[in-house]
């Protein structure tokens, strides 16, 4: 790709309706050769979008865009990627049937038509050795934990030798130490003279990686600056239109009450797995506690939360809720003897996409006697019941008649919350409920754990952020190769500390 002019992408006026609803109004937005720039933006703000249309998935409703100091106008993804424009979404684009290595080099020109499945993982690893990502080639992507997939996705655009990379929050759930060598590979591309767009909500991240922010309210642009020229605090009062309110932390004098959920020994061996998913696990949750498990994706966080909730079957040892021996009965059985579950991937196991809201937060109440009589549903009822829980959890975007598709990430999770905390469960399990939301809205969500944790609510988080898991767990437990290597109380360890254990170093 050219670089003529300093300008790798420039916006003019771009604006964005869905359904006739404004998401992005008269938008300019410039990215330079060579540098990093930050998309900041609370939920809902058309950070999302924005950085969908300049990767060829949504056409703008107006303004124009130069790629290079060329007129562009991508009619897809892949007119796109072929411009040297690639993205990173937050939902990914890969085939679950196939290897990593198949993924990485799909519908590379450089690769021969017929290559044995030996030499497609011998050049994945090349392409992965060149800029110090690793996932193992061989293995198929629908087994892969959501931060692997993420991390698929990251190689495969820069084996296909982007120019411009859009990276929609990337460290989610990466380590410390995986995320800063991530950010030495970008550092290292945009030192090459490549333009790099970073989502994120960590404003740390901001400060610490980008060379240049820009702020969306609303759809619309507050604010353009150099980085150095600005504070987290500025960045979070320019994000959400006002001072942050700071989080509470953990309240020393909190005390807990009875196990409400106990592992013995859970094992779970699978076939296919060269190790058990998960070895020897034994944990506990009480009443009114925090548990929160950390670890890098792939370590077993993900079959432990299925385990519990139902998802998956054990191999050995035994689960316990209120004392009760649940670990053959099925999810409803579950559900209805006071579990709730705020899935990782809420897409495929949280949510379903074709129908409006109030379907969706009705999922597992439409047989209560409130919102039914007989096999008729008391529609004006769940209607009024939709849109308490809407203004309550301050769900954006909300249209009669609509899909929930067509809500942005964060405002989804809030309805998974809602839903899963309108049943008033004993024991919650939330896998990654922060995950992908701006700073605002993650606050928000710790804020409701909290509170719930005050009412007697036992909660169990799984959460890649580890200023999350410190911040609001009483108890921490790290998981490496599926099982826990550490259990300690949270005041009593710190985020090197942690970092260490999920790396497997004592």
């Amino acid at each position: 790709m050219p670089q003529e002019t300093e300008l790798a992408v420039r916006t003019i006026g771009i604006s964005k309706e869905f359904f006739g609803q404004s998401v992005l109004e008269d938008v300019d937005f410039d990215l330079r050769w060579g540098e990093i720039h930050a998309l900041l933006g609370e939920n809902g703000a058309g950070k999302s979008t924005l950085c969908s249309i300049l990767a060829g998935l949504y056409h703008p409703t107006r303004g124009e865009m130069m790629l290079a100091g060329a007129p562009y106008s991508p009619h897809s993804p892949h007119a796109a990627l072929e411009a040297g424009v690639g993205m990173v979404y937050q939902h990914f684009r890969l085939v679950e049937q196939m290897t990593v290595a198949e993924n990485i080099l799909l519908g590379n020109p450089d690769v021969p038509v017929r290559m044995t499945a030996s030499g497609l993982a011998d050049r994945a690893r090349e392409v992965m050795d060149r800029h110090g990502l690793w996932i193992e080639p061989t293995r198929y992507v629908a087994d892969l934990a959501v931060g692997e997939k993420q991390q698929a996705e990251i190689i495969r655009l820069l084996n296909r030798g982007v120019k411009v990379l859009i990276l929609d929050e990337p460290t989610a759930v990466l380590t410390p130490r995986e995320a800063e060598a991530l950010f030495a590979t970008l550092r290292n591309l945009a030192d090459q003279g490549q333009g790099v767009i970073l989502v994120t909500h960590k404003l740390r991240e901001v400060q610490q990686s980008a060379d240049t922010v820009t702020v969306l309210r609303s759809g619309k642009k507050v604010a353009h600056q150099g980085v150095e020229d600005t504070t987290t605090h500025d960045l979070a009062r320019l994000m959400i239109g006002e001072d942050l309110a700071p989080g509470s932390g953990v309240d020393a004098s909190h005390t807990t009450g009875d196990k409400l959920l106990e592992l013995h020994s859970v094992s779970v061996v699978s076939d296919a797995a060269t190790r058990p998913e998960l070895d020897d696990v034994s944990l506990t949750v009480r009443a009114g506690q925090i548990v929160g498990v950390a670890g890098v994706s792939g370590n077993g966080q993900r079959e432990l939360a299925e385990v519990i909730t139902g998802l998956r079957t054990t191999t050995s040892g035994t689960i316990r809720l209120r004392g009760e021996d649940i670990s053959s009965q099925t999810i409803g059985s579950r559900i209805n003897k006071g579990m709730g579950f705020v899935p990782e991937d809420r897409l495929t196991r949280g949510l379903v996409l074709g129908l409006e809201i109030e379907d969706n937060v009705l999922l597992r109440s439409q047989r209560d006697r409130e919102f039914s009589i007989g096999p008729f549903l008391r529609l004006s009822v769940i209607r009024q019941w939709a849109r308490r829980l809407i203004d309550r959890f301050d769900i954006r975007g909300v249209r009669r008649g609509l899909p929930i598709s067509v809500l942005s990430g964060g405002n989804l999770q809030r309805l998974i919350l809602a839903r899963e905390l309108s049943r008033q469960p004993a024991l919650l399990v939330a896998s990654e409920p922060t995950r992908g939301l701006d700073v605002g809205a993650a606050e928000a969500v710790r804020t409701t754990l909290k509170t719930e944790r005050g009412r007697g609510v036992g909660i169990l988080l799984f959460s890649g952020d580890l200023e999350e898991v410190l911040g609001i767990s009483d108890e921490v437990v790290v998981m490496y190769e599926g099982r826990i290597v550490a259990s300690r109380p949270a005041s009593e360890v710190d985020v090197a500390q942690v970092g260490r254990w999920m790396a497997g170093l004592t």
